[in-house]
């Protein structure tokens, strides 16, 4: 939404979601909301405070000052009218749309630091808790990133033991909401929604027979924050809509509509919500019978609780789901997966040709980069576009879990997409780094470069496995297939054999840099085989083989130290037997050292974790701390922390501080190496104690055993201290 003369600006943070629901606008229900000029709601001015309390927390040393005055102007002016008791709707709404638009440009004094996002794996929140968010999106309100989605039922079942399938679990538990400033480490806030909420005719959600695909926009006009999800209530399906005063707040019903203007079916397909940077709201979304035609509504501007009249961008009789958009370069791009249940796949895109969200798009292309694994085994959830201060990142956040599904580790998959030549760019890694201040990111130490390797992506028994080419040497045509049952209780693996002889397998062409690597994988084998093998052929023809010894049972293979130039390399799984067969499973190809494209991540050693020394206690009781705790030093001058590291070898190294400082001045400390001291260090205030920062410091280490102590100089201690990381100067 627009307000006048200013735009709120929200990141460009586009999200996407999977929707069964109906709409018909002369059928909607609506909640009274007030009138302009009213003497403002309790709830507004609630939510007012909330803001301005939690924006309270920042501290200016930690923003430039070009960007820290017009946030501070308009946090002063927000204090007073959360306090004046006339205060009107309008003048509420203003001061928070203000208060905002001037967080959401605080513009860094650092560069921030690299957090690693590592996929294939449940997510848990700041607290150790289960994240549970599907079908929703990420939304940027002033400086923060709230992330909105539902809690299933069948979400429990399926982390509690993800062996197995369970069909019709997709009953309504909660929509929680979770905050972050990186994108990575994401704290739980609240339950926006529960089965307890009341809804249109005097229903509860829990009377609901289906919710889901949700996102939330923030209305400058009204100061509320408005979730659109699907829902299925009393026999119809439409766009419910609930509004809350704050991005945490408990949000209240405020309308159900049945019909969007121009769609052929009542309710949405797939839907997500998309701000553009102009700060405006839409609707993406899929009819929802047939699910043929591709949607953008506008949310109706002067209070984001309706959705005017659809205009199609595009057409397929196939039918597509998970409707999304995300915006790149200036240009809007709308991706979406094949239409068969949550399913796996290619993920579809259309491209615009103007600079109207609602104008002329191509037809569909296949976004490169999705073919060899269907989208790192998603479809497609939702789009979060960071713009840095160095580098605009769109991040794709697939969607892996069903009911229905069992089809690999972990929930939501989140992987970076950016522009190679004239076409966006899916890069499918296991795990990779970002910074989201600068926008940059690289692929983490440990990510898996091989693609599918679990052979999870196709769902069902196939012949020809996604992501790996068959050859055969000699026997049957068909040799290949993935079968039921795969290592460590996933549904797949990839057998290859027959009943009479034969030679063959597959092969996968990746692309890799150079360095040194190690191959691991689990293996099983059946009756005799005069070859089992798995070979890794780089790019200038030197090759390694690990050959699989023979076993009854699933057994983990490996090979190290595997030397790979830059390039494209190939994996070869190769068997040969007269009557016998040989199945892999999760094949691993992980770079363990040389050179790299990315900075080094350095080492990094735990405050908690012997033998670092802490003089004081080791606590937990702010969120946001890495491994088991962090140091909670003396207040005393001198008490400090110190760290015992390793340095292959003499230099200049970088130290990176992660620290938090609740207090309301600096602290300071002085830099001691091997016994000398090096620099006085000034710890600003965090503005939390559950709010971390990285200093970055330079020192030189001597070849092998170092000790690095931290001393307060001031009677108050040190900042909380949370880990070292030591890396190449």
């Amino acid at each position: 939404m627009r307000t006048t003369g200013k735009t709120l600006k929200r990141g460009a943070i586009a999200v996407s979601a999977m929707l069964f629901l109906s709409v018909a606008a002369t059928n909607g229900f609506a909640a009274a909301s007030p009138t302009s000029g009213e003497t403002v709601s309790a709830g507004a001015v609630e939510g007012l405070e909330t803001l301005v309390a939690d924006y309270k927390t920042r501290s200016a040393s930690r923003y430039t000052g070009n960007s820290w005055a017009p946030f501070a102007k308009a946090l002063d002016t927000a204090t007073d009218v959360a306090a004046d008791s006339s205060a009107t709707e309008p003048e509420v709404a203003a001061a928070k749309t203000a208060l905002m638009t001037t967080a959401g440009d605080l513009v860094a004094a650092d560069e921030g630091t690299f957090q690693t996002i590592t996929n294939n794996r449940f997510w848990n929140d700041t607290s150790g808790n289960p994240i549970y968010s599907q079908g929703g999106g990420v939304f940027k309100f002033g400086d923060t990133y709230y992330w909105y989605g539902v809690h299933y039922l069948g979400a429990e079942s399926y982390r509690a033991d993800p062996t197995r399938k369970y069909d019709n679990q997709v009953s309504f538990v909660s929509i929680p909401v979770y905050s972050s400033k990186d994108l990575v480490n994401w704290k739980f806030e609240n339950r926006v929604a529960t089965r307890s909420t009341r809804i249109n005719n005097g229903a509860t959600m829990a009377q609901t027979g289906w919710v889901g695909r949700l996102g939330v926009s923030y209305n400058e006009n009204t100061g509320k924050y408005v979730l659109a999800t699907q829902a299925y209530v009393g026999g119809g399906h439409g766009v419910l809509f609930l509004q809350g005063d704050s991005p945490t707040d408990t949000f209240d019903y405020a309308y159900f509509q049945t019909q969007v203007v121009n769609s052929p079916t009542t309710g949405t397909g797939d839907q997500t919500v998309f701000t553009d940077d102009n700060g405006k709201d839409y609707l993406i979304f899929s009819n929802r019978e047939g699910r043929s035609r591709a949607f953008v509504s506008k949310f109706r501007e002067s209070d984001s609780l309706r959705i005017e009249p659809g205009v199609e961008i595009g057409r397929n009789s196939s039918g597509r789901e998970g409707n999304a958009m995300f915006k790149l370069d200036g240009k809007y791009y709308h991706a979406a997966s094949d239409l068969h249940g949550w399913n796996t796949s290619v993920n579809y895109v259309m491209e615009s040709t103007t600079s109207n969200v609602q104008g002329s798009y191509t037809g569909e292309y296949i976004l490169p980069g999705t073919e060899m694994d269907y989208s790192h085994v998603t479809q497609t959830g939702f789009f979060v576009t960071v713009k840095g201060t160095k580098q605009n990142t769109v991040i794709y956040a697939g969607d892996r879990w069903a009911d229905f599904a069992w089809n690999g580790i972990g929930y939501n998959q989140w992987v970076p997409i950016t522009k190679t030549g004239t076409r966006p760019q899916f890069h499918s890694v296991s795990q990779w780094q970002f910074n989201a201040t600068t926008g940059e990111w690289r692929v983490g130490p440990q990510n898996n470069y091989i693609l599918n390797p679990n052979f999870q992506a196709d769902r069902i028994i196939v012949s020809q496995v996604q992501g790996w080419t068959n050859f055969r040497e000699s026997g049957p045509s068909s040799i290949v297939t993935n079968v039921n049952g795969g290592a460590n209780g996933s549904r797949f693996g990839l057998q290859i054999g027959a009943g009479q002889s034969y030679a063959g397998g597959v092969r996968q062409r990746i692309t890799v840099p150079a360095g040194t690597y190690r191959l691991s994988l689990f293996a099983k084998t059946s009756g005799s085989l005069s070859a089992a093998q798995v070979t890794v052929t780089d790019a200038g023809g030197s090759s390694r083989t690990l050959n699989v010894p023979a076993s009854g049972g699933w057994t983990r293979r490996e090979l190290a130290d595997i030397p790979l130039s830059a390039g494209t390399a190939t994996v070869t799984i190769r068997a040969a037997s007269g009557n016998g067969y040989l199945v892999v499973d999760d094949l691993e190809l992980v770079k363990t050292s040389g050179d790299s494209p990315n900075p080094p991540t350095g080492q990094r050693y735990e405050a908690e974790t012997a033998p670092a020394v802490c003089q004081g206690t080791i606590d937990s009781n702010h969120a946001g701390f890495s491994g088991t705790g962090f140091c909670n030093g003396t207040g005393a001058t001198g008490a400090y922390a110190q760290f015992t590291v390793n340095a292959s070898a003499a230099g200049a190294a970088t130290l990176g501080v992660r620290f938090a400082n609740g207090g309301s001045s600096a602290r300071t400390a002085n830099l001691i190496v091997n016994g000398s001291t090096v620099a006085t260090v000034s710890f600003e205030s965090t503005g939390a104690w559950a709010t971390w920062s990285t200093k970055n410091l330079t020192a030189s280490l001597n070849a092998g055993s170092n000790t690095i102590q931290l001393s307060p100089t001031v009677a108050d201690g040190l900042p909380n201290i949370d880990y070292l990381n030591v890396g190449a100067a």
